[in-house]
Formats: C-alpha cells, sequence, structure tokens
C-alpha cells in the first residue's frame, strides 16, 4: 500500500496447524494430565479402538454363550407368541423386557435369523465404539479425570471388549441407551433422557439402579409436581412397549420381565465366591443386601447428595419457591455433581447385588474412574486409583473365580464408597434448571 504501512498478513491454515502442534510438543508432559486434553486423547483411543475391535473379531474365537437363546426367544415372538411366560431359548426362559425383543428381532433379521454371527459382532463393536464416544463426551463435559485414565477406560480391558464383540450380550445395547441418557441430561434436555432411560430399561433391568439418583436429580431440578410429568413418560414408554405383551398375560409379563427376586447360581458369581452356597441362596441374605442398599442410598441422599442446610421437604418445591435458593457454580461443577449422583447410585447398587455375573462388569466398568477421582480422600493419590482399577479389571477377569478374587473386588468396592463418602457434598443446581 502507497503511502502507508503493509499490513501484516493473518497466517495461513498450515501455519496455524504448525504453531498447534509445536505448542502440543512443547506441553507434551502435560497432554496426559491436564482435562483441557480430553478431545485430543478420547480421539487417538477412539480410532485406536477401531483397529482393536477388527483384531479381536478376526483374531480371537467367539464363545456362544447366550446369542443363540436370544434369537430363539424373539424367533417365538416373530412366530405369534406373546405370552411370556411360553417364551425361551437354550439358556432358560425369556427375563427381559420387552424393549429387549424389539431390538434384538431387527439383529435377528439384520443377521439373517442371527445366523451371520460374524456380522453380529461388528454391529456390536459399532455399539462398542458408540458407547465410547458416549462416555468421553461425559468426561469432557464434566473435567474430572486426567485423560491418560482414558487408556483404561477402553484399550486396556480384555473383559469389556468380550462382553460387546465375543459374547454379544444385551447388558452392553443397555448401557449404550444410559450413557446417551446421561448426555441429554448433562445437555438439560430432560424429557429426551428420560425417554432414552426407559427405553435402556426396557433392554435389561439393572438400568433401574440409576434411578434412586436421578429421582433425586429429577426433584433437585424440578420438585415433585414437576418431576410427575417426567416419571409418567418413563412409565408410559414401559406401558407401550410391552402392550403386546400385557394384553395377553399381564402377571406373565410382568413376573417374567422384571422379575427382581430371581435366583442367581452359585457357579458364576463373581463377588460372593468366599461365602458357602447356602448362604449364597438364603433368601435371609439377600434380605440383608437389600436393606443395606436401601440404608447407603438413603445416607447418601441425606448427607451427600442434598446439601446440608437443604430439608427433604425443600426438595419437593418447585425451585423457585425454595427458601435456599442454589449456589452459583461453574458449569464443569455442576455437571460433575449430576454424573456423580447417578454413577453412585449404580455403584452402591453393585456394592450390594446379591450376585454379580461376568457380563455384568459393563454395567459399571465405565463408570470407575470417575468414581475414583470424584473421591475426597486425598490420600488416593494417582497410583493407588490405578492399582485399584487394575485390581477390579483383575477380579472380574479370574475365571472361574476364587475367594481371593471375590475378596479383591469387595475390598476395592468398599475403599471407593468409602472415598464417595468423605467427598464434598455436591451443590444443588435446581435454579437453573431447564424444562424440555
Amino acid at each position: 500500500m502507497a503511502g502507508g504501512v503493509k499490513k501484516k498478513s493473518s497466517p495461513g491454515p498450515l501455519s496455524r496447524v504448525w504453531a498447534t502442534l509445536r505448542k502440543l510438543w512443547q506441553e507434551k508432559h502435560l497432554i496426559l494430565f491436564q482435562a483441557e486434553y480430553t478431545i485430543l486423547v478420547a480421539s487417538v483411543l477412539w480410532f485406536l479402538e477401531i483397529g482393536i475391535n477388527i483384531w479381536v473379531i478376526q483374531k480371537v474365537a467367539y464363545t456362544e454363550i447366550d446369542w443363540k437363546a436370544y434369537m430363539d426367544e424373539v424367533e417365538g415372538v416373530i412366530n405369534g407368541t406373546y405370552d411370556y411366560t411360553q417364551l425361551k431359548g437354550d439358556t432358560g426362559p425369556l427375563v427381559y423386557p420387552a424393549g429387549f425383543v424389539y431390538i434384538f428381532t431387527a439383529l435377528y433379521y439384520v443377521t439373517n435369523h442371527g445366523v451371520n454371527i460374524r456380522l453380529a459382532q461388528y454391529l456390536f463393536a459399532v455399539f462398542y465404539l458408540l458407547t465410547l464416544l458416549l462416555v468421553f463426551r461425559i468426561y469432557h463435559r464434566t473435567k474430572k479425570v486426567p485423560p491418560y485414565v482414558f487408556f483404561f477406560v477402553c484399550c486396556a480391558s480384555y473383559r469389556i471388549h468380550s462382553i460387546f464383540v465375543l459374547r454379544l450380550f444385551n447388558d452392553p445395547v443397555a448401557m449404550m441407551m444410559l450413557f446417551g441418557a446421561v448426555n441429554f441430561f448433562l445437555d438439560g434436555r430432560w424429557t429426551l433422557g428420560c425417554g432414552l432411560y426407559s427405553l435402556a430399561v426396557s433392554v435389561k433391568m439393572n438400568v433401574l439402579l440409576f434411578a434412586p439418583g436421578l429421582f433425586f436429580l429429577l426433584l433437585s431440578e424440578f420438585g415433585l409436581m414437576r418431576t410427575i410429568p417426567k416419571l409418567s413418560l418413563c412409565a408410559a414408554i414401559q406401558l407401550l412397549l410391552g402392550l403386546p405383551f400385557l394384553m395377553e398375560n399381564p402377571i406373565g409379563y410382568m413376573t417374567r420381565a422384571f422379575d427382581l427376586g430371581r435366583q442367581f447360581m452359585f457357579t458364576w458369581t463373581v463377588n460372593w465366591r468366599f461365602l458357602p452356597e447356602w448362604l449364597f441362596l438364603s433368601r435371609y441374605f439377600h434380605l440383608v443386601l437389600l436393606a443395606a442398599h436401601l440404608l447407603a442410598l438413603l445416607l447418601f441422599a441425606l448427607r451427600r447428595w442434598k446439601r446440608p442446610e437443604e430439608s427433604i421437604m425443600e426438595l419437593l418445591k418447585e425451585p423457585g419457591k425454595r427458601v435456599l435458593l442454589a449456589q452459583k457454580l461453574t458449569s464443569d461443577h455442576i455437571l460433575s455433581s449430576m454424573v456423580l449422583i447417578l454413577f453412585t447410585s449404580n455403584f452402591i447398587g453393585m456394592c450390594f447385588s446379591r450376585s454379580l455375573h461376568y457380563q455384568f462388569y459393563v454395567w459399571y466398568f465405565h463408570t470407575l474412574p470417575f468414581l475414583l477421582w470424584s473421591g475426597g480422600v486425598k490420600k488416593l493419590a494417582h497410583l493407588l486409583r490405578v492399582l485399584i482399577l487394575g485390581l477390579v479389571e483383575l477380579s472380574w477377569n479370574t475365571y472361574p473365580s476364587t475367594i481371593y478374587s471375590s475378596a479383591a473386588l469387595h475390598l476395592c468396592h468398599l475403599i471407593m464408597l468409602l472415598s464417595l463418602w468423605f467427598a464434598q457434598p455436591p451443590a444443588r443446581q435446581g435454579e437453573n434448571a431447564k424444562s424440555q
């Protein structure tokens, strides 16, 4: 430009990329420890998981456990049987709600009546990758866990890969939908989240372990009167999905699909191997576990989830009518509190479960790092947390389970539960609720 100062040109795309790479190289020692690099580390691991899943499917032998039974059960429905008491497979009667039937009926047709196992494995690999995306997004939104831990969330677990792509259980499908619902909750889309949560319950009942935490969050966000429509939506979805079976045999459907008293076999237990079998099968022992479960939930709700100065009656009111208004907190803190309540609710259920089978590991596997890094015991340093993750993984990979593997699992659960108890009570965020 004549007679003036030449304007400095802005850096081009290549220059910006180079500058970013140079910054990453300079801060390479921080990438694995600072939450701001969550997306970078998670993206690398996610693409790595594509290759790992392909390798596992191609190189590791598929093991038939429940897939053929699933196909037999949905084939009965396809052939016109809607009485749940008449639906069964090789491993026993159909004991999952109606959402399972619809999803696995679709898989039945896609996989040529369940015969194309390899295609089914690749479909479950897609479920695995979608689950990872949803989990990584939760960790990115909450910024609670250092990125290096994500390696243990995916690549390091043989058992989880096995549950997804080598065993084809329905548990991963339910958990994928659950993590989708949690993402909706974090986005403030409570109605969509409740709908997807109910769909997850319709695949497998274990998702109900999150229900106490979700109910507490709904009360905190909306109060009792505005929570009722959300609960009604969940119930309506269950009713609609189960309608064909309810019309045929309502008692049969309810007792089979939602059988809370089902007896588990001692042979497959992961967590109670150190008990004598007669005690494991005892109904009195089951009642003790149920009482301990309910007591733990009550204590956490009153002393850890609820603000100390807030009464339960205040939670029943709409947020705007409460005497104690919500504190002004950062978005990360609010989201972390929500996730902590949901994951703790589920974890308490796992701790006091009557029996844990190997596929049940997926019920809480992806939540363990969040729970460990949310604990209130400062002495739980990074190394100790990683050791606990490793010991939990070892316990679930010990087959058949032993006295020592079961005891080690309970020890890890106890340390984590105490750590969560000593964590700071999360502040309530009711006044920031959205009414979607």
